[in-house]
């Protein structure tokens, strides 16, 4: 189901209707009372009159019902930003969305290039990650992402002028989708997608295409317990002398032996001890 200023697009049995919500779900007047990704019950009058349980919500963007959440960025034009892959993630996890890595553009890089991207990604393997690398120009990785995607709901989130909708149409196999060239003084993209739209797989399934974002917010935990459990990785670690360690100051930590070790990434570590100070300072303080 797309949802376009009021109205909601809603395709059934390989047609589509043009419906507007009744009732309840109009007078409360929420945003994420009906939106893209919904399953809905519908009335031969046009009018949507139930909105089915949902099994997760992504409220930036707005969309619902996923399997996957594709966190998409470029090699290069414009370069790749591991910090906002890192938040990204873990909003991922922390709406219950199994997150997706696509790395695009990677033939403007070199081979000493390409793989110090990947040593940079490695970490994504060890918390079960799927990370793609994507070139539109050579078709490169563009099969083997078609049938990982085959029968899932995907929505696709990422900075303007990474390419989602060169990817999409290639996904489709067709040209719906408008693509933006990346502007050279700003080395960002211009915004070619401005509401998420539902588009139909060929192979099975669905795809949403999400606005591009310059920003992206850490999630709102509400405990330092609650930003720990989204790092999947501490799991490799072992025990910590006390049960109520952060794993920032305290002696005997098992997660900072870890660091030590090399089983957790250090680059990992360092960006968990930023989100902590964060989420000290700007979010938890809410909440006390």
């Amino acid at each position: 189901m797309n949802k376009i200023q009021g109205f909601y697009n809603i395709e059934s049995n390989g047609k589509e209707y043009l419906c507007k919500l009744r009732g309840l779900l109009k007078r409360s007047d929420k945003r994420e009372n009906c939106t893209v990704g919904d399953y809905v019950i519908f009335d031969e009058d046009g009018f949507i009159t139930e909105v089915k349980t949902r099994k997760n919500l992504l409220r930036r963007p707005m969309v619902a019902n996923l399997d996957f959440g594709v966190i998409q960025f470029s090699a290069k034009d414009p370069i790749i930003d591991y910090e906002k892959i890192n938040i990204l993630v873990l909003n991922s996890l922390y709406n219950q969305i199994k997150p997706v890595l696509i790395v695009n553009k990677v033939d403007l890089l070199d081979k000493i290039e390409f793989n110090e991207i990947k040593r940079k990604l490695l970490y994504l393997d060890k918390i079960d990650i799927p990370v793609f690398y994507i070139s539109t120009f050579d078709n490169t990785g563009i099969p083997e992402l078609t049938e990982f995607l085959k029968d899932r709901v995907t929505a696709f989130g990422g900075p303007s002028g990474v390419g989602k909708s060169s990817i999409l149409n290639l996904l489709q196999d067709s040209r719906e989708l408008k693509t933006g060239e990346t502007s050279k003084r700003l080395r960002a993209g211009k915004h070619t997608t401005r509401d998420s739209r539902l588009l139909t797989l060929p192979t099975g399934g669905f795809v949403i295409d999400t606005p591009g974002f310059s920003s992206v917010d850490l999630p709102p935990t509400e405990s330092p317990q609650e930003l720990i459990d989204l790092f999947h990785e501490f799991h490799l670690a072992k025990g910590c002398k006390f049960n109520d360690c952060v794993h920032i100051n305290e002696p005997q930590c098992g997660v900072k032996e870890a660091v030590e070790d090399g089983i957790i990434p250090r680059e990992r570590y360092d960006f968990f001890k930023r989100c902590y100070e964060k989420s000290k300072n700007e979010i938890w303080n809410k909440y006390k």
